[in-house]
């Protein structure tokens, strides 16, 4: 904890020492169960040609251990970055003790910024949920589902109309539910909608067919904040939910489809970013997923390139640090190893005091 508030000074003083250097608009991009491995599998995909992640103009580790468990679910790491504490496994935007967290979002919502999140899930799972929710398990989906409707995101968009389906008993009364709540429904990702408030509900659950959607969803979500709020910015959150998915699968062709989609939303963070002076985008992940290694084809090292074999140690999570990977306004304020929550406490500061 002292570590955490002499970093935080250390920030405060730094941003109000440079005058240039107002960070309005944060996009937080997670990598479900992106570990080290996973980014060094697609730089060897791409043959050594840089990535996006080559190109950040700073790089940091955090260690994602919860307050229960040396190894993390997504629930207590996304509740870390979200909200700067650390918690139990399964507990969402909640202390051990009952008290809720406030997240990155709840404190924006204070300082007048519009917020969004962006997943290839349901929108009520475990990372999204810690920037909205609090409960004591992260499957209590149906209140995790009201308390989205009840939160002050401008713009949310995912799968995840099966659970409002349950919770309001039938779709009839979904749809009346997310109308008197104030959000407009769009369920095609190429409707246009000009609502302050939008919920995109694309699926039940997951989002199936998503080849180039993170990408898409990102840019309509920035359109969106930034036309709903461009005097007091934006904080957006991008969750690559499905990495994880195909590191508990064992799946390496599977998890190189999904680090592209994420990619692609990075690149086009970037990309804003690069254009204003104004916004800092970081790109993390809540944990490792699946123990993935990369090996020799041949234990010979007197023989030429032998090729790489990906290899798989559990269908669970795994306990390694994870990167940070920083670009745009203000990437020199983080550094270093660090927990998840200090992070997590680190974006809250900034947008608290931008």
């Amino acid at each position: 904890m002292r570590r955490v508030i002499i970093t935080i000074a250390a920030i405060v003083a730094t941003m109000f020492s440079t005058e240039a250097q107002e960070i309005k608009n944060i996009i937080y991009l997670i990598g479900d169960g992106m570990g080290l491995t996973s980014v060094s599998m697609m730089m060897i995909e791409n043959n050594y040609t840089p990535t996006i992640f080559d190109k950040a103009e700073n790089i940091a580790l955090q260690k994602s251990y919860s307050l229960d468990n040396r190894v993390t679910d997504s629930a207590a790491s996304g509740t870390a970055l979200a909200s700067g504490h650390k918690t139990n496994n399964t507990m969402l935007g909640m202390l051990p003790d009952g008290t809720h967290t406030e997240s990155l979002m709840e404190v924006a919502a204070k300082r007048n910024k519009a917020t969004g999140i962006v997943v290839t899930t349901y929108l009520q799972h475990a990372t999204p949920g810690a920037f909205y929710a609090h409960v004591a398990s992260r499957h209590e989906y149906t209140t995790i589902s009201e308390q989205l409707l009840a939160s002050d995101i401008d713009i949310a968009i995912g799968g995840g109309m099966a659970f409002f389906e349950e919770r309001y008993d039938g779709r009839n009364n979904a749809l009346n539910a997310i109308h008197t709540s104030g959000y407009t429904l769009i369920e095609d990702i190429n409707d246009e909608c000009d609502s302050d408030r939008i919920i995109a509900l694309l699926a039940p659950k997951e989002i199936e067919s998503r080849t180039g959607y993170l990408a898409t969803a990102t840019t309509k979500a920035i359109e969106h904040l930034d036309r709903v709020d461009d005097e007091n910015g934006f904080v957006l959150m991008v969750e690559g939910s499905l990495i994880d998915g195909m590191g508990h699968g064992n799946n390496a062709v599977g998890q190189q489809a999904e680090m592209r989609d994420f990619m692609e939303a990075v690149e086009v963070a970037v990309a804003y970013a690069a254009k204003r002076d104004d916004t800092l985008v970081v790109v993390t992940a809540d944990h490792g997923t699946g123990g993935l290694t990369i090996i020799s084809g041949n234990a010979d090292f007197n023989l030429s390139e032998q090729g790489v074999e990906y290899h798989w140690a559990t269908t669970g999570h795994s306990g390694e640090l994870v990167p940070i990977y920083l670009y745009g306004t203000g990437t020199e304020l983080i550094n270093g190893i660090m927990e998840n929550s200090e992070l997590g406490a680190m974006l809250k500061e900034i947008v608290a005091t931008r």
